[in-house]
């Protein structure tokens, strides 16, 4: 099984931090007892700037929940598209060798899903079997990978593909003077990607999945999520983030390592979901990490925190750009709403 091919989509509208943070602060520093406090939040982000499906001056009128699904459910199938199409290409796969779509998101809804969509605009073969997955938010993107290469384990001569839609901006919650509002409004943008994963008897390219390992903490369910109202979704996000990974990670990749023979010592990268500044320095001191998520910093500063795609453009950002060098045993991985975790072991 290999990761024959990765790519990513980004919509037209792109804003620095400041001219966010600008737009922000004048919708709501009337209303905060310290605007400078948004200012704070917002530098403390490592994001340099992001991508939005709109305009920034439409979203002061998108105050309907309906409305903005109806842009979610637009925008994703053009992005899907284009994401599709890149990793396709890379990958050296015809839309009509797909075996399976599989399809994660946690900012919009669609019935029929956004999948189901993509068929008929794409013109996909009648018999591709679709997976859609809502609910795992940030670890979506490693899920996906671990779910599309159980399929392709199971089907050796099969194609499958991962596409993760997230267009967080539209989730932006006008009244919600909240710290996670604040924060999320400083940290998560719009994008797209796809991945292309080939079963054992077909002729590829790309690193080899040897195993993952997907892993649930109980009673953990108010540290990450959405509040779902009128309004639509109302981001849950504890500080307890960080502690959750300096209590779990390192002993979770440990034992996944393990029961193959292998330890910490054994791998020599790193793809990790970009979470934010917090999420990464915690990650870096639970696996005793030094300069080993330079790939992950640089998606975080360059697009911001994409919720599922982001594990997939530093997926990309490494085969593109920095590919390790041949044999070398790479671990993918994110956290995200359960609380969980997924752990993907790769090989150059």
């Amino acid at each position: 099984m290999k990761i024959a091919g990765a790519a990513s989509a980004l919509p037209p509208y792109y804003y620095s931090q400041q001219t966010i943070l600008n737009a922000l602060s004048a919708h709501w520093s009337h209303r905060l007892e310290n605007p400078q406090f948004l200012t704070r939040l917002h530098s403390r982000t490592g994001v340099d700037g992001r991508y939005f499906v709109l305009p920034l001056e439409r979203y002061v009128s998108l105050t309907k929940w309906g409305d903005a699904n109806d842009v979610w459910v637009e925008a994703a199938q053009a992005l899907g598209e284009k994401a599709i199409r890149c990793a396709l290409a890379r990958a050296g796969v015809e839309t009509k060798d797909i075996g399976a779509l599989f399809f994660v998101s946690v900012t919009g809804i669609s019935s029929p899903s956004i999948d189901a969509k993509l068929m008929n605009r794409m013109k996909l073969p009648p018999h591709v079997k679709r997976v859609p997955i809502f609910g795992l938010g940030c670890v979506a993107g490693a899920a996906g990978i671990a779910r599309a290469s159980d399929y392709v384990r199971a089907y050796p001569n099969e194609v499958a593909v991962l596409l993760s839609v997230e267009l967080c901006s539209l989730t932006l919650q006008h009244d919600d003077l909240s710290v996670a509002n604040l924060i999320s409004s400083g940290l998560f943008g719009d994008g797209a990607a796809a991945v292309v994963i080939t079963g054992s008897d077909r002729v590829s390219q790309g690193p080899e999945i040897l195993a993952n390992r997907s892993v649930f903490y109980p009673d953990s369910e108010h540290v990450m999520g959405w509040d779902i109202s009128e309004q639509g979704f109302r981001i849950v996000l504890s500080p307890e983030v960080p502690n959750v990974i300096l209590d779990h990670l390192a002993s979770d990749v440990d034992a996944f390592l393990g029961d193959m023979g292998l330890s910490r010592a054994d791998i020599g990268a790193y793809i990790m979901h970009t979470g934010g500044p917090k999420v990464l320095e915690a990650t870096a001191q639970a696996l005793n990490l030094n300069g080993a998520l330079k790939a992950s910093w640089e998606c975080l500063r360059r697009v911001g925190n994409l919720s599922s795609a982001s594990v997939l453009f530093v997926l990309e950002d490494t085969m593109m750009d920095r590919p390790p060098a041949p044999g070398t045993l790479c671990l993918l991985a994110a956290m995200g709403p359960g609380f969980c975790s997924e752990l993907v072991l790769l090989k150059w």
